[in-house]
């Protein structure tokens, strides 16, 4: 008999992002639907993590969801957000798997920008260090730009997240080659020793399609798009739809 040939498949995580669950609950004043319950479901379902994203007005995520969700969460926990200080020290308290640090101001209605990795770069610094002392993966919320790809290794993070809203519009215009620089970026922070992750605005339409062709994807965090799917489709549904996407 021959020798066993065994394959290795890169097996991108799907993390899902539950601020619209806190929304919907948010509106009504109560506690339906049930925070806790829904992520439990989720992981039931078959995702690999829980994403949240707390903002200083508490609009969806409260920061006692964060603490609550620590008690329940069986899978990977990650905590996205601007590291001012009561975020910091939030995720400081929690730990949770992976903190992703994103930009974003305090008003803003969602994520828009990735980070400066060249301008913040001290900062950036001294924030992960803090978190990665503590035991804690860190991500970096970031464009494709090569140099801030390079920039972001300098800081010592583990992970950066590609953000990837235009992939997702030049996508639904037929654009197909606005890939490639999320290629490009993946390949260059995989030979600078860091992880990718990737989120905004991915969805059931475009996701085979970038993780078909983005190398060393090692998760997705997805929330607007896997939830507005879920009023149609169903959220286990949905959940089992993902994964089987992203392991085509």
């Amino acid at each position: 008999m021959g020798a066993d040939v065994i394959q290795i498949f890169h097996m991108t995580k799907l993390s899902v992002n539950i601020n619209k669950i806190a929304t919907l609950r948010n509106s009504r004043g109560g506690d339906t639907p049930n925070l806790l319950r829904v992520a439990t479901d989720i992981e039931s379902f078959g995702a690999q993590g829980i994403t949240i994203h707390p903002r200083p007005d508490e609009r969806h995520i409260r920061y006692e969801d964060a603490y609550d969700l620590k008690e329940i969460v069986k899978t990977e926990y990650n905590i996205e957000g601007n590291p001012i200080e009561a975020f910091k020290e939030l995720v400081l308290a929690i730990k949770p798997t992976q903190v992703t640090l994103v930009p974003d101001a305090i008003d803003n209605i969602t994520s828009n920008a990735g980070w400066d990795t060249i301008a913040n770069q001290t900062y950036l610094k001294e924030v992960v260090s803090e978190f990665k002392n503590a035991g804690i993966r860190t991500s970096i919320f970031i464009d494709t730009d090569l140099k801030l790809i390079e920039a972001a290794a300098n800081t010592g993070t583990d992970r950066i997240e590609l953000y990837t809203e235009n992939f997702a519009v030049e996508y639904a215009k037929g654009n197909k080659d606005v890939v490639k620089k999320y290629a490009d970026a993946a390949n260059l922070a995989n030979t600078l020793g860091m992880g990718v992750n990737a989120g905004h605005d991915l969805s059931l339409e475009n996701i085979a399609f970038f993780a078909q062709n983005v190398p060393y994807l090692d998760e997705v965090s997805i929330g607007h798009a896997l939830i507005s799917e879920s009023l149609y489709l169903g959220l286990e549904n949905v959940v089992n739809m993902y994964i089987h996407k992203l392991s085509i």
